[in-house]
């Protein structure tokens, strides 16, 4: 009989465990690009932590940005939405609170540049479903007081709220300060990375004992280049954005670790099992630093290498390890996945993902989908639409320039088959036209 007990304690025991909500650790890196990791082709950088991340999980490589640039993917990412529709961030928010076209120039003349707290569903509707919320990093979603992260419904904020910062003394090239704990501004000593590494697993340690989103929004491998060892190297306003492929090297192998000490934290813990750990990043690589592979095109631009990013997801047990998906998928598939497994109520009529975490644990053929892109800075506007393998990509900038490729048999869209396909061409090119009619900004 005390046999039987026990047996039966350690049976309710493990269905406890089992129906605990996953914790949501969500690693975010700024302008990195398709090819920057190892296991995507690196040929120089030593990412093994990352690596086999994607060994026990899996690695995407058809992983899209639902923006160009910052900004409109972390959009998209606490929306569920496409970007377009928040208006004004279409592109990075420039240094300062700066608006860089049309729209956002006026926002920003009525200290509106930002995303507006009601239009997101990460984290609010996580806090709801019981979940506690941290975001450590980068924010670039608004500098006004209003767009800080505690007023979005986050628990805990400690990062800069613009795009990029010098990474040893945390301000801008403007010298403004940006660096905040909650809402208040503060100063810290340490390398950028680190600061954001040592704020998570603190979170975490402190967090064990209850669902929690973590979002560790790293700021490398962006500008400026400098690595953990380049404390006195003399970074100005003139040299800011200058490559420095050695240092960007340097950069890919310090958040390799630092996500390690991440990992490192959740194993601690003992929360490896019951936890989704999604590293993926913002949009594509800046050129000439960042590595593409295959891929034609950089940061702000909607050729692929622009917006195919790299995408891992770790869920042992529930997941399939080692295996690699060419499942077409955007960042705001991210955010319907995050919702429906927390078991939060989303707003599904409006999110305009899918949930890919369910699409991989019920091992579904891939699906066809259909995703539109758009980018405007200044007089320059990229945009585009893939519809199954075809995409139709837009370039404006004085005279207008359109291109068609077949990114089965032309991944790095060399061959533009405007002139052998021209209903094809025609009909996806009626598809973004439609789609651009239609996603009018709600503000």
């Amino acid at each position: 009989m005390r046999l039987f007990l026990a047996a039966f304690v350690i049976f309710v025991g493990a269905l406890k465990l089992q129906a605990a909500p996953p914790n949501i650790v969500l690693i975010l890196a700024d302008d990195m690009g398709y090819g920057d990791l190892g296991c995507y082709g690196h040929p120089k950088a030593k990412t093994p932590i990352i690596d086999r991340l994607a060994k026990e999980g899996v690695r995407f490589t058809q992983h899209y940005s639902n923006g160009t640039e910052c900004s409109p993917t972390r959009t998209a990412l606490l929306t569920g939405r496409y970007p377009q529709w928040a208006g004004g961030l279409e592109c990075a928010i420039g240094t300062g609170n700066v608006g860089r076209y049309d729209d956002a120039i006026l926002l920003a003349d009525r200290r509106q540049l930002g995303l507006p707290a009601e239009q997101v569903v990460l984290p609010g509707e996580l806090k709801k479903a019981g979940y506690v919320t941290g975001i450590f990093g980068k924010w670039h979603l608004g500098y006004e007081p209003h767009f800080n992260p505690i007023e979005h419904g986050w628990d805990e904020f400690f990062g800069y709220l613009g795009g990029n910062v010098h990474y040893f003394n945390h301000r801008e090239t403007s010298d403004l300060h940006v660096l905040f704990r909650g809402r208040l501004p503060v100063h810290s000593e340490g390398y950028m990375t680190h600061l954001i590494t040592g704020s998570s697993t603190d979170f975490i340690a402190r967090n064990k004992n209850k669902p929690f989103f973590l979002f560790v929004s790293h700021e490398s491998p962006h500008f400026p280049f400098q690595g953990p060892k380049d404390v006195d190297k003399k970074i100005t306003k003139e040299n800011w954005m200058t490559p420095d492929p050695d240092t960007y090297v340097a950069m890919l192998e310090d958040l390799d670790s630092e996500v390690g000490r991440v990992l490192d934290s959740l194993k601690h813990h003992d929360l490896e099992q019951n936890t989704l750990v999604i590293f993926v990043s913002d949009n594509g690589g800046f050129a000439p630093a960042a590595h593409m592979g295959p891929l034609r095109g950089a940061k702000s631009t909607t050729l692929e290498g622009g917006i195919r990013v790299p995408l891992i997801m770790r869920w042992p047990g529930k997941l399939p390890a080692g295996q690699e998906s060419s499942q077409v998928c955007a960042t705001f598939d991210l955010t319907r996945s995050i919702l429906n497994l927390t078991k939060a109520r989303a707003p599904n009529k409006q999110l305009e993902g899918i949930d890919i975490v369910q699409h991989l644990v019920e091992r579904k053929p891939n699906i066809p989908r259909t995703l539109f892109w758009r980018g405007k800075r200044g007089e320059r506007t990229w945009s585009a639409v893939r519809d199954g393998n075809l995409k139709f990509v837009r370039k404006t900038e004085g005279p207008t320039e359109e291109w068609l490729f077949d990114l089965s048999k032309d991944l790095a869209e060399e061959t533009d088959l405007l002139l052998q396909q021209p209903k094809e061409g025609a009909r996806l090119k009626a598809l973004l036209n439609g789609w651009e009619e239609d996603i009018v900004p709600v503000r």
